[in-house]
């Protein structure tokens, strides 16, 4: 048995910490059963956000005709655009591997590794099978996996999942997707502005549902003008004859007893089906309970808020510990744990400042509490929106969308909500005032904006007059 001072499982953001350690001059092994670099790389946010800039340059040709320019699209290589995307993606991969295959401070084994015993794996597969590795210090860190629905029929049916809709050669003729959430509107996204009827089935009543419940259903509002969108409602089974599928849904009845669609089923047939109905940790694969790893309900890792298993030198980062499924959440907490390894002082994780982001068309971003949140508690707020129209810069790109800031009543930011154009650039600097500022509106308000930008339209929506709301007493309107 091979014995290290350090051991990741997963070669996403785990692999930082990795280095940190054999900076440290600590011998580690890194166990990987796929590709290397990790979801994000491989299957995510890398090859689907250069995907979207495809149908974001699309889009914008499109749209020429708003601005008096005649533009015609003649041809698109559909194919070239996925086999160019997938060759990147795959380059980074493979020289992620050949760095650490050649590397003398790691040890590299690509492999399925599960515990047998406290800090102790053993292999399957690869060049390694049977073999087993033992460390002072575990991380885990290996990710989670496409959830499938117990859907009627589903097991019957040639399916697609996040994976394989990146790699698709053709865009779908009529794409219909299982769920509401941000890979369902990306991927809605990508397909339907390169030709595809898209049809998306819901549970919650309106898309990106953990958005905030403004710009939730604004954006709602804004697909159901281009696809067909069922929300309030659930795939019941799904069926396949003569190259299509049908999926039959109904309406979702929710634990509270609400239902958020009609009264009426709903039955609808494409050519292909992407279900993106969430993801599942990847911990059922790996054995956790013979390592005294315990984990929640739904099969995430239990963490204490340093990042600390209850395995005494097992840690874990990133998806498969469910605190925010966003790849720059799994770098910050691997920064986290590097840091709490090799210093004296253990310091907890940070996610007062957490932003997250949806690719599509209109973009979506926010940081920090939504309404829906603060509303069910006792807290007094306020809030206000000021929409992109509103400035220079706004009105010139015929932008459609509004900043949503929501404050408590000293004037400390809670949160902040964008719907439009770059919200994924402008929700930045909300960022940096709540982590690296005072955390209040004047952060914002007494920064100097480059004018006409459009960052105009966050400062003016931190600027204006704000809407109390909260307390026990309070019911909003906008």
């Amino acid at each position: 048995m091979e014995e290290y001072d350090f051991l990741v499982i997963g070669s996403g953001s785990g692999l930082d910490v990795a280095n940190a350690a054999a900076n440290q001059g600590q011998s580690v092994a890194v166990v990987e059963k796929g590709r290397l670099g990790g979801t994000c790389l491989n299957r995510g946010c890398i090859p689907s956000k250069q995907l979207l800039y495809h149908a974001d340059v699309m889009e914008t040709i499109e749209r020429a005709d708003e601005f008096k320019i005649d533009a015609t699209v003649t041809d698109v290589d559909f194919a070239e655009i996925v086999r160019e995307v997938t060759e990147d993606v795959h380059g980074s991969s493979d020289s992620i591997r050949r760095g650490l295959s050649s590397s003398d401070r790691h040890d590299l084994y690509q492999a399925e590794g599960r515990f047998v015993d406290e800090r102790t794996l053993e292999l399957t597969g690869g060049d390694h099978d049977g073999e087993r590795l033992a460390a002072e210090t575990v991380l885990v860190a290996a990710g989670t996996r496409p959830a499938i629905p117990p859907i009627d029929g589903i097991e019957t049916v040639d399916y697609l999942t996040s994976t394989e809709a990146l790699q698709l050669q053709a865009p779908p003729d009529h794409l219909v997707i299982v769920g509401g959430g941000y890979i369902a509107a990306e991927l809605g996204q990508f397909f339907g502005t390169f030709g595809s009827d898209v049809s998306i089935i819901g549970r919650r009543p309106t898309l990106l549902p953990d958005a905030d419940e403004e710009v939730a259903a604004a954006f709602t509002e804004r697909y159901a003008d281009r696809f067909d969108v069922y929300t309030g409602y659930e795939a019941t089974a799904v069926s396949a004859a003569d190259g299509s599928i049908t999926v039959e849904a109904r309406p979702y009845t929710y634990p509270d007893g609400g239902d958020a669609g009609s009264d009426e089923p709903v039955s609808v047939t494409g050519d292909e089906l992407l279900v993106a109905a969430g993801r599942v940790p990847n911990t059922d694969t790996l054995n956790t309970e013979t390592a005294g790893i315990e984990t929640d309900e739904a099969g995430f890792v239990r963490t204490d808020e340093y990042l600390r298993t209850t395995a005494d030198g097992v840690w874990a980062l990133g998806d498969i510990v469910g605190e925010y499924l966003l790849k720059h959440n799994a770098n910050h907490e691997a920064r986290a744990v590097a840091r709490n390894l090799f210093r004296e002082d253990l310091e907890p994780v940070d996610y007062s400042a957490m932003p997250f982001a949806v690719f599509a068309s209109p973009e979506v971003a926010g940081v920090g509490l939504t309404e829906q949140e603060l509303r069910a508690t006792d807290r007094e707020y306020a809030t206000r929106t000021y929409r992109y129209e509103e400035t220079a810069r706004g009105s010139a790109m015929n932008a459609e969308g509004f900043v949503k800031p929501i404050i408590d009543l000293e004037g400390e930011i809670l949160g902040c909500h964008i719907i439009g154009p770059e919200a994924s650039d402008l929700i930045q600097e909300v960022v940096v005032a709540m982590t690296a500022g005072s955390g209040t509106v004047q952060d914002i308000r007494q920064s100097v904006h480059i004018h006409p930008a459009l960052s105009e339209v966050v400062q003016r929506a931190f600027s204006g007059q704000f809407t109390k709301g909260g307390g026990h007493d309070h019911r909003h309107s906008h």
